[in-house]
Protein backbone atom coordinates (compact mmCIF):
# COMPACT_ATOMS: atom_id res chain seq x y z
CA UNK A 1 0.00 0.00 0.00
CA UNK A 2 1.47 3.36 -1.04
CA UNK A 3 1.82 5.83 1.89
CA UNK A 4 -0.24 8.90 1.76
CA UNK A 5 1.53 11.94 1.44
CA UNK A 6 1.14 15.91 3.14
CA UNK A 7 -1.65 17.74 1.16
CA UNK A 8 1.31 20.41 0.53
CA UNK A 9 3.51 18.20 -1.00
CA UNK A 10 4.38 17.23 -4.87
CA UNK A 11 4.56 14.08 -5.98
CA UNK A 12 8.30 14.56 -5.91
CA UNK A 13 8.45 15.72 -2.73
CA UNK A 14 8.72 19.18 -3.16
CA UNK A 15 6.31 21.97 -1.63
CA UNK A 16 3.17 22.12 -3.76
CA UNK A 17 2.44 25.50 -5.01
CA UNK A 18 -1.38 24.58 -5.15
CA UNK A 19 -2.10 24.09 -1.61
CA UNK A 20 0.93 26.48 -0.61
CA UNK A 21 -0.56 29.64 -2.16
CA UNK A 22 -4.01 30.93 -1.50
CA UNK A 23 -5.23 33.07 -4.00
CA UNK A 24 -6.97 36.10 -2.62
CA UNK A 25 -10.58 36.69 -2.74
CA UNK A 26 -11.88 40.14 -4.55
CA UNK A 27 -12.57 41.66 -1.72
CA UNK A 28 -9.32 41.27 -0.47
CA UNK A 29 -7.80 42.38 -3.38
CA UNK A 30 -9.64 45.57 -3.54
CA UNK A 31 -9.13 46.21 0.29
CA UNK A 32 -5.48 45.62 0.09
CA UNK A 33 -5.34 48.31 -2.91
CA UNK A 34 -7.61 50.96 -0.34
CA UNK A 35 -5.23 50.26 2.19
CA UNK A 36 -2.28 50.90 0.57
CA UNK A 37 -3.95 54.39 -0.47
CA UNK A 38 -4.65 55.01 2.81
CA UNK A 39 -1.08 54.15 4.68
CA UNK A 40 1.06 55.83 1.60
CA UNK A 41 -1.07 59.04 2.56
CA UNK A 42 -2.56 59.34 -0.45
CA UNK A 43 -5.93 59.22 0.95
CA UNK A 44 -6.13 61.37 3.90
CA UNK A 45 -7.52 61.23 7.28
CA UNK A 46 -11.17 62.95 6.60
CA UNK A 47 -11.16 61.95 3.28
CA UNK A 48 -14.33 60.61 1.64
CA UNK A 49 -13.94 57.48 -0.49
CA UNK A 50 -15.51 57.40 -3.95
CA UNK A 51 -19.08 56.51 -4.43
CA UNK A 52 -19.95 52.63 -4.19
CA UNK A 53 -21.00 53.07 -8.11
CA UNK A 54 -17.72 54.67 -8.82
CA UNK A 55 -15.68 51.90 -7.01
CA UNK A 56 -17.50 49.34 -7.93
CA UNK A 57 -16.76 50.46 -11.83
CA UNK A 58 -13.32 51.10 -11.33
CA UNK A 59 -12.73 47.73 -9.52
CA UNK A 60 -15.02 45.67 -11.75
CA UNK A 61 -16.69 44.36 -8.49
CA UNK A 62 -19.86 43.58 -7.50
CA UNK A 63 -21.60 45.38 -4.64
CA UNK A 64 -21.21 42.56 -2.30
CA UNK A 65 -17.85 42.74 -3.11
CA UNK A 66 -17.44 45.86 -2.54
CA UNK A 67 -19.22 45.67 0.61
CA UNK A 68 -17.01 43.22 2.16
CA UNK A 69 -14.08 45.28 1.31
CA UNK A 70 -15.34 47.79 3.49
CA UNK A 71 -16.18 45.56 6.02
CA UNK A 72 -12.01 44.23 6.33
CA UNK A 73 -11.31 48.25 6.41
CA UNK A 74 -14.09 48.87 9.09
CA UNK A 75 -12.21 46.22 11.24
CA UNK A 76 -9.01 47.33 10.70
CA UNK A 77 -10.64 51.07 11.98
CA UNK A 78 -9.68 52.41 8.51
CA UNK A 79 -12.33 53.79 7.24
CA UNK A 80 -16.25 54.63 8.58
CA UNK A 81 -19.15 53.63 6.70
CA UNK A 82 -22.26 55.42 7.21
CA UNK A 83 -25.47 53.90 5.47
CA UNK A 84 -28.27 55.23 3.20
CA UNK A 85 -28.49 58.04 0.60
CA UNK A 86 -25.93 60.12 2.30
CA UNK A 87 -23.82 57.66 3.41
CA UNK A 88 -20.31 56.84 2.40
CA UNK A 89 -17.24 55.33 3.49
CA UNK A 90 -14.44 57.89 5.38
CA UNK A 91 -11.09 57.56 5.94
CA UNK A 92 -9.11 57.09 8.89
CA UNK A 93 -5.40 56.77 9.25
CA UNK A 94 -3.60 54.60 11.41
CA UNK A 95 -2.91 55.82 14.58
CA UNK A 96 -0.97 54.75 18.36
CA UNK A 97 -4.20 54.83 19.85
CA UNK A 98 -5.52 52.49 17.77
CA UNK A 99 -2.34 50.10 18.14
CA UNK A 100 -2.41 51.01 21.66
CA UNK A 101 -6.05 49.80 22.32
CA UNK A 102 -5.18 46.10 20.32
CA UNK A 103 -1.96 45.76 22.55
CA UNK A 104 -4.07 46.81 25.65
CA UNK A 105 -6.87 44.33 24.59
CA UNK A 106 -4.08 41.24 24.05
CA UNK A 107 -2.69 42.20 27.31
CA UNK A 108 -5.54 41.80 29.43
CA UNK A 109 -6.60 38.91 27.44
CA UNK A 110 -3.16 37.24 28.95
CA UNK A 111 -3.78 38.50 32.20
CA UNK A 112 -0.64 40.88 31.96
CA UNK A 113 -0.01 42.66 35.61
CA UNK A 114 0.91 46.19 35.69
CA UNK A 115 4.42 45.73 37.11
CA UNK A 116 4.93 44.36 33.97
CA UNK A 117 4.20 46.45 31.42
CA UNK A 118 6.28 48.91 34.03
CA UNK A 119 9.12 46.66 34.26
CA UNK A 120 9.01 46.84 30.04
CA UNK A 121 8.87 50.90 30.34
CA UNK A 122 11.89 50.70 32.34
CA UNK A 123 13.57 48.67 30.04
CA UNK A 124 12.80 50.79 26.62
CA UNK A 125 12.80 54.39 28.04
CA UNK A 126 15.80 55.11 29.48
CA UNK A 127 18.46 54.67 26.57
CA UNK A 128 15.67 57.05 24.65
CA UNK A 129 16.95 59.82 27.28
CA UNK A 130 20.61 58.87 26.62
CA UNK A 131 20.32 58.78 23.34
CA UNK A 132 18.46 62.25 23.48
CA UNK A 133 20.94 64.24 25.29
CA UNK A 134 23.46 63.13 22.53
CA UNK A 135 21.52 64.25 19.49
CA UNK A 136 19.11 67.29 20.92
CA UNK A 137 18.85 70.32 19.11
CA UNK A 138 18.65 73.81 20.56
CA UNK A 139 14.74 73.85 19.30
CA UNK A 140 14.60 70.08 21.53
CA UNK A 141 16.14 71.94 24.46
CA UNK A 142 13.82 74.54 24.06
CA UNK A 143 11.03 71.90 24.39
CA UNK A 144 11.98 70.07 27.22
CA UNK A 145 12.63 73.59 29.22
CA UNK A 146 8.76 74.57 28.24
CA UNK A 147 7.31 71.24 29.09
CA UNK A 148 8.68 70.93 33.02
CA UNK A 149 7.72 74.93 33.38
CA UNK A 150 4.56 74.13 32.35
CA UNK A 151 4.56 71.07 35.05
CA UNK A 152 5.72 73.27 37.83
CA UNK A 153 2.89 75.44 37.11
CA UNK A 154 0.61 73.07 38.09
CA UNK A 155 2.84 71.23 40.39
CA UNK A 156 -0.42 72.21 43.14
CA UNK A 157 -2.93 70.61 40.67
CA UNK A 158 -2.66 66.89 41.57
CA UNK A 159 -4.56 65.63 38.32
CA UNK A 160 -3.36 68.14 36.16
CA UNK A 161 0.04 68.05 37.04
CA UNK A 162 0.47 64.17 36.97
CA UNK A 163 -1.04 64.84 33.43
CA UNK A 164 2.37 67.46 32.55
CA UNK A 165 4.46 64.72 33.92
CA UNK A 166 3.18 62.12 31.48
CA UNK A 167 3.42 64.06 28.72
CA UNK A 168 6.90 65.19 29.54
CA UNK A 169 7.94 61.77 29.51
CA UNK A 170 6.29 60.91 25.92
CA UNK A 171 8.37 63.99 25.08
CA UNK A 172 11.40 62.62 26.30
CA UNK A 173 10.78 59.35 23.41
CA UNK A 174 9.56 61.62 20.92
CA UNK A 175 12.24 63.86 20.62
CA UNK A 176 14.52 60.70 20.88
CA UNK A 177 13.54 60.17 17.38
CA UNK A 178 12.85 56.18 16.78
CA UNK A 179 9.58 56.27 15.79
CA UNK A 180 9.25 52.34 16.58
CA UNK A 181 10.26 52.82 20.36
CA UNK A 182 7.80 55.79 19.95
CA UNK A 183 5.32 53.76 18.87
CA UNK A 184 6.33 51.08 21.38
CA UNK A 185 6.13 53.40 24.30
CA UNK A 186 2.78 55.09 23.25
CA UNK A 187 1.21 51.55 23.90
CA UNK A 188 2.09 51.01 27.47
CA UNK A 189 1.10 54.91 28.13
CA UNK A 190 -2.43 54.42 27.89
CA UNK A 191 -2.18 51.49 30.73
CA UNK A 192 0.10 53.28 32.55
CA UNK A 193 -1.11 56.62 32.38
CA UNK A 194 -4.65 54.73 33.71
CA UNK A 195 -3.15 53.24 36.78
CA UNK A 196 -0.89 56.70 37.42
CA UNK A 197 -4.11 59.11 37.49
CA UNK A 198 -6.25 55.84 39.44
CA UNK A 199 -3.18 56.03 42.20
CA UNK A 200 -3.41 59.78 42.54
CA UNK A 201 -6.79 60.17 42.97
CA UNK A 202 -6.76 57.52 45.50
CA UNK A 203 -3.90 59.02 47.37
CA UNK A 204 -4.77 62.91 46.45
CA UNK A 205 -3.72 65.20 49.50
CA UNK A 206 -1.56 62.57 51.31
CA UNK A 207 1.96 63.09 52.25
CA UNK A 208 2.76 60.42 49.85
CA UNK A 209 1.31 61.81 46.90
CA UNK A 210 3.09 65.38 47.38
CA UNK A 211 6.44 63.43 47.64
CA UNK A 212 5.78 61.84 44.57
CA UNK A 213 5.24 64.60 42.82
CA UNK A 214 7.62 66.68 44.15
CA UNK A 215 10.00 64.06 43.45
CA UNK A 216 8.53 63.42 39.68
CA UNK A 217 9.71 67.27 39.14
CA UNK A 218 12.93 67.52 40.47
CA UNK A 219 13.90 64.88 37.94
CA UNK A 220 12.75 66.23 34.55
CA UNK A 221 14.26 69.21 35.52
CA UNK A 222 17.61 67.45 36.47
CA UNK A 223 17.60 65.42 33.38
CA UNK A 224 16.64 68.77 31.14
CA UNK A 225 20.17 69.68 32.42
CA UNK A 226 21.78 66.56 31.43
CA UNK A 227 20.66 66.77 27.92
CA UNK A 228 21.42 70.37 28.14
CA UNK A 229 25.10 68.96 28.95
CA UNK A 230 25.25 66.35 26.51
CA UNK A 231 26.04 64.04 28.70
CA UNK A 232 24.23 60.54 27.50
CA UNK A 233 25.26 58.28 30.73
CA UNK A 234 24.01 60.19 32.90
CA UNK A 235 20.71 61.04 31.62
CA UNK A 236 20.25 57.25 31.26
CA UNK A 237 21.19 56.71 34.55
CA UNK A 238 18.74 59.19 35.80
CA UNK A 239 15.56 58.39 33.58
CA UNK A 240 16.05 54.68 34.48
CA UNK A 241 16.01 55.48 38.35
CA UNK A 242 13.27 57.44 37.71
CA UNK A 243 11.70 55.34 36.28
CA UNK A 244 12.24 52.37 39.08
CA UNK A 245 11.32 54.51 41.87
CA UNK A 246 8.07 56.01 40.14
CA UNK A 247 7.47 51.79 39.85
CA UNK A 248 7.85 51.72 43.55
CA UNK A 249 5.18 54.09 43.72
CA UNK A 250 2.66 52.79 41.78
CA UNK A 251 2.94 49.10 42.35
CA UNK A 252 3.25 49.74 46.10
CA UNK A 253 0.04 47.44 47.85
CA UNK A 254 -1.55 45.29 45.92
CA UNK A 255 -1.18 47.07 42.63
CA UNK A 256 1.64 44.85 41.63
CA UNK A 257 -0.38 41.86 41.13
CA UNK A 258 -3.29 44.04 39.65
CA UNK A 259 -3.91 43.36 35.95
CA UNK A 260 -3.94 46.00 33.68
CA UNK A 261 -7.12 47.92 33.23
CA UNK A 262 -8.11 50.19 30.22
CA UNK A 263 -9.91 53.54 29.85
CA UNK A 264 -13.40 53.13 29.02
Amino acid sequence: MTPSRPANVAADGSPSLERTFRVPKAAELVAHHLRRLIVTGELKEGDNLPSENALIEEFGVSRPTLREAFRILETESLISVKRGARGGAQVHVPSSDMAARYVGLVLEYRQTTLADVLEARAIVEPPCAGRLAVQRSAADLKRLRKAVDDADAVIDDPGLGIRRQQEFHALVVELGGNETIRLMVSMLRQIIDTATIAKIERDAGTPGERTAQHLGHRSHRRLVEHIANRDGAAAERLWRKHILETTAFLTEGTTSATVVQLPM
